[in-house]
């Protein structure tokens, strides 16, 4: 019985486009979409002085997160783009004229569709929650305890949203000159601190400016009248800056699929209960789409009547059918989070369109498969 090698040089060949491709077009999307969602961080350098490394290790935390939600479109995209050109080449002809089957010529970008569904699984699952967890440590720490390090001289910083503070000068010893505070932080007594000197130094809770020689000057609500409270020294809390910040609280994002699945009395709103389960699902259907983008992507390349100068009927169809599976699995998980007995629509959403494209693919091979499979064997 003559036996053929699991992996041929075809496989290789054309595996080898795939996954440069893949990570060529998925490197540069997580770069796009890194930039345009940095943005929002350059008031943390702008503003508060934080230096170049702390903004990208801040914006880099996103990384993983990105990469999560694009590698299933950038599965299909390579699979459609790659497989297109082959046909365009010529090069598919040739494959279906050495007697090379759909699945023989799908079985790279199969493979390359596995890989993707693995890392999207290690992402979803283990990586992307310990990423946001440290970034959202990372950015409470920074608006909480680091900004109160890095005030400049001649500045008004923006410590939180509701506390300023100026200083005119600064020593090299750390002595603060000129020292001026906006504090807003209790609406009804929001007061304008003004001293000679201070000095940051670390207390209990966090950094803290202790002042000398310095007034604070407060307005009556009742009377309208100013009110002037002169001092000596006088210590001013600049961790607690802004109360949404006093304590930091984990969001979905943050936890683990157990945790959101079987969440603790201390962590748990009833009302946000299902929420957490959409997201657990989530994390666990997803993964899915990118093999089911790919098999869609070889459906639309490998069946239909061959077309010597190429079609765009099929490829524009596959990408509509695509964008509607991504349009749809939002609406989904909308839906199944006011009702989580809709959340079987959400792994439908995943699998369902890959079962359908499989079968599409393969199910004319079936019988006459079945009918080589059942011949004997004669050994030569």
């Amino acid at each position: 019985m003559a036996r053929f090698p699991l992996i041929t040089r075809i496989d290789r060949y054309v595996f080898r486009q795939l996954m440069g491709a893949l990570i060529a077009v998925t490197g540069g999307l997580v770069a796009l979409i890194w930039l345009t969602q940095s943005l929002r961080f350059v008031e943390l350098v702008v503003n508060r002085g934080l230096s170049l490394g702390v903004f990208l290790g801040l914006t880099g935390l996103l990384i993983p997160s990105f990469i999560a939600v694009i590698l299933p479109i950038t599965t299909f995209v390579v699979t459609q783009f790659i497989y297109q050109r082959l046909a365009g080449d010529r090069e598919l002809t040739v494959m279906r004229s050495a007697g090379l089957s759909p699945f023989a010529l799908s079985r790279p970008a199969l493979a390359v569709a596995v890989i993707a569904v693995a890392a999207c699984y290690l992402l979803n699952v283990w990586i992307v929650p310990q990423a946001m967890t440290a970034f959202r440590e990372y950015q409470f720490e920074i608006r909480n305890r680091m900004a109160a390090f890095l005030l400049q001289d001649g500045v008004f910083a923006p410590v939180s949203d509701d506390l300023t503070v100026y200083i005119r000068k600064r020593d090299t010893d750390g002595t603060l000159h000129g020292v001026l505070v906006d504090d807003q932080r209790d609406p009804s007594e929001p007061a304008t601190i003004l001293a000679e000197r201070g000095r940051i130094v670390e207390g209990p809770s966090g950094p803290r400016v202790l002042l000398n020689n310095g007034s604070r000057q407060e307005i009556d609500r009742r009377t309208g009248r100013l009110n002037v409270l002169t001092f000596t020294e006088n210590a001013l809390d600049l961790a607690q800056g802004s109360r949404s910040d006093e304590q930091r609280y984990r969001d979905a994002t943050e936890m683990s699929i157990d945790e959101l699945l079987h969440p603790g009395p201390d962590m748990l709103n009833p009302r946000d209960a299902p929420k957490w389960r959409v997201e657990a699902h989530k994390r666990l259907a997803s993964p899915l789409t990118a093999a089911s983008f790919a098999l869609v992507a070889l459906v639309s390349v490998l069946t239909g009547a061959f077309r010597r100068y190429g079609g765009i009927l099929r490829p524009l169809l596959a990408v509509l059918v695509v964008v509607g599976l991504l349009a749809g699995g939002l609406a989904i998980g909308n839906l199944a989070a006011r009702d989580n007995t809709l959340l079987p629509l959400l792994w439908l959403q995943a699998i369902g369109p890959g079962v359908v494209a499989a079968w599409w693919l393969y199910g004319p091979a079936l019988p006459a498969w079945r009918a080589a499979r059942s011949l004997p064997v004669t050994s030569g």
